[in-house]
């Protein structure tokens, strides 16, 4: 089995960009597993062969915890109209800039990674595209919708059944 690392991350107090948390319960629920507290990340309770976590931002911090993970899905909200709703792409390290931040980009996240570690990490990306960025925990009902789709395209890409496109295409 392709042991899989799910990580959901974004704003809770601002909107749709807390969407990845709601894909990443609903994921977690899906599994039979617990649903995540909002002052529970999920990161204590790594070591399945599938884990899930919803955390404020990718940070370098992270890089160590990929170790024995062989695939990475990232969840996020984007904003950007010209792409799907529901967005899907691989995520390669070669997309990454090597500036060292305190927060960074899926690739960016995986290049580190391929960087101190010496191999590739296999990486997706499914975004969600988010309407309401105000100070406010409620979901717009548009981007609620995308949840359990987003959560579907998961499930679709841990039983191999599909991949995301290279994001060129």
């Amino acid at each position: 089995m392709i042991r899989t690392l799910v990580i959901g991350f974004g704003n809770l107090d601002r909107a749709d960009d807390g969407v990845a948390f709601h894909v990443v319960n609903a994921f977690r629920r899906r599994l039979g597993q617990a649903a995540l507290e909002e002052d529970n990340t999920g990161l204590e309770e790594l070591g399945a062969p599938v884990d899930s976590v919803f955390i404020g931002q990718l940070v370098p911090e992270m890089i160590d915890m990929l170790e024995g993970y062989d695939r990475v899905i990232f969840v996020d909200a984007h904003v950007d109209a010209a792409l799907d709703n529901l967005y899907c792409a691989a995520v390669s390290p070669d997309e990454a800039g090597l500036t060292f931040t305190h927060h960074m980009s899926p690739a960016t996240l995986l290049a580190f990674f391929k960087a101190l570690n010496g191999r590739d990490l296999e990486g997706h990306l499914v975004s969600i595209r988010g309407r309401d960025f105000d100070f406010h925990r409620d979901l717009s009902a548009e981007t609620a919708t995308l949840v359990e789709p987003a959560v579907d395209r998961i499930l679709n890409l841990l039983s191999d059944a599909s991949s995301c496109p290279p994001r060129n295409s």
